[in-house]
């Protein structure tokens, strides 16, 4: 297919989004005259932050028209932005990672978040789209963000972790280490590394899917225009 324009949409999930900005990064750099909007959920906005990625859109959206980069704390409640999606601007719209929330809005016709939104316009305004769920079927290994394993913590007073974050992401409490507050965390992964006693995690969880969830997939499967890949990489094929 020949795609030259096209909105990358990202929902709150940690799985599959680092490997949807690294498939997104790939076809910026076999095709630099690709044109990539990126519709960031508001939950997305903190998940991308949490796994460093915030930073790093620009690598995809530099910031141009059509490769502007749309948060949702940005765009009211009306979404005006995704009326783009009438006017013949886009050639498709990839929606990846999609949470479990993200596709049961989708299934029923929800669109009350700047993602769903944009589906429900582009579908009316004819553009494909392709959703890519984290929750399909079974079990899914999905990539955790960094935490702090309260069995390994040995609370000490000079905390290498807590002194050095960049980001004062690691919060103490009765003058020891308390936990990372998320909110802040980058993900920049410093605190691992310093931790004398590795009492800080982040890594593969295997997580069941819920029966629900996989019905709303297959719905989303049936609904007119809209086509669900089962892997980030999967969108390569098309281009």
């Amino acid at each position: 297919m020949s795609f030259q324009r096209i909105a990358w949409g990202i929902t709150g999930a940690g799985h599959f989004l680092d490997r949807s900005y690294q498939v997104f990064k790939e076809l910026k750099l076999r095709n630099p005259e690709l044109s990539i909007n990126t519709y960031v959920s508001r939950a997305a906005e903190e998940v991308l932050r949490m796994y460093g990625l915030e930073q790093k859109l620009v690598k995809i959206s530099g910031g141009d028209y059509l490769e502007e980069v749309f948060r949702e704390s940005e765009q009211g409640s009306s979404s005006p932005k995704v009326g783009r999606f009438l006017l013949d601007r886009y050639d498709a719209l990839f929606v990846t990672p999609a949470t479990s929330n993200t596709v049961s809005k989708i299934a029923y016709g929800i669109a009350d978040s700047l993602v769903t939104n944009a589906v429900a316009q582009a579908v009316k305004g004819r553009v494909p789209v392709y959703i890519v769920p984290v929750d399909i079927e079974g079990s899914i290994i999905s990539e955790m963000p960094y935490n702090i394993d309260r069995k390994q913590c040995r609370h000490c007073e000079t905390c290498p972790p807590r002194e050095n974050c960049p980001h004062g992401a690691i919060s103490e409490k009765n003058g020891v280490t308390d936990q990372i507050e998320l909110l802040k965390c980058k993900g920049c992964g410093a605190c691992k590394e310093l931790c004398p006693y590795n009492a800080i995690k982040g890594g593969p969880v295997e997580v069941l899917v819920r029966d629900v969830d996989m019905r709303n997939v297959e719905i989303v499967k049936g609904l007119q225009g809209i086509t669900v890949l089962e892997s980030p990489e999967a969108i390569l094929e098309l281009f």
